[in-house]
């Protein structure tokens, strides 16, 4: 957990203790049901908690604000987020069963009263949000049209999707025809997996 502690010097002794049970949850978890690979849990706190707190950089989720994981898989990166932001509510989709059974049991497990989770397709769910966040689920252009309409009228400062994404984006982005910002992880983290990762934020409509 040095790691975290040093992007992320704010965090409280609940918060480390938090992340410290989420990751022995997840390994016993990933025994079970492979939610990612080997090499990945061998390295999970470099490509998995901090890939996912990394939104944490550029956005900092207001009190009371509601924010869905589209794709969440094991619980990425809505499970870490939820750690970070205690005052906000996530709600983490995927629309594989046994992941999202997984993702409830770890929640509870970890006692995250601001997380809800469902097995359902990001097009098929009917709340409205403030923020959506991903770690690249699909192709902009495919996975935008998924979600242009799940946020709120009156979304909070800042309102859009948060996307992690890796690689050059160029392509992708004028693919999509949207109007995209993409800020480079390595502005924030030394380590070499970051050296391609990004996030692209694309403000709500």
């Amino acid at each position: 957990m040095n790691l975290l502690q040093h992007y992320f010097p704010e965090l409280t002794t609940k918060q480390l203790q938090l992340f410290k049970q989420l990751e022995t949850e997840f390994r016993a978890t990933n025994e079970a049901i492979n939610l990612v690979s080997r090499t990945d849990m061998d390295n999970f706190v470099e490509r998995h908690l901090l890939h996912s707190l990394a939104i944490a950089k550029v956005i900092k989720f207001p009190k009371d604000s509601a924010v869905l994981d589209v794709g969440t898989g094991g619980g990425l990166p809505g499970l870490p987020l939820a750690i970070m932001f205690p005052e906000v509510h996530f709600h983490l989709v995927d629309s594989i069963g046994k992941k999202i059974r997984a993702v409830q049991f770890m929640a509870a497990a970890l006692g995250l009263d601001n997380v809800t989770a469902e097995q359902t397709r990001a097009e098929q769910v009917r709340q409205k949000f403030d923020f959506v966040v991903s770690r690249a689920v699909a192709r902009l252009a495919t996975f935008h049209p998924w979600i242009t309409h799940r946020y709120k009228s009156q979304g909070a400062a800042g309102s859009g999707l948060y996307y992690l994404k890796g690689g050059d984006l160029t392509e992708e982005i004028a693919e999509s025809g949207l109007k995209a910002k993409v800020t480079n992880l390595s502005d924030f983290f030394s380590e070499e997996f970051y050296e391609t990762k990004k996030i692209v934020f694309v403000a709500a409509k």
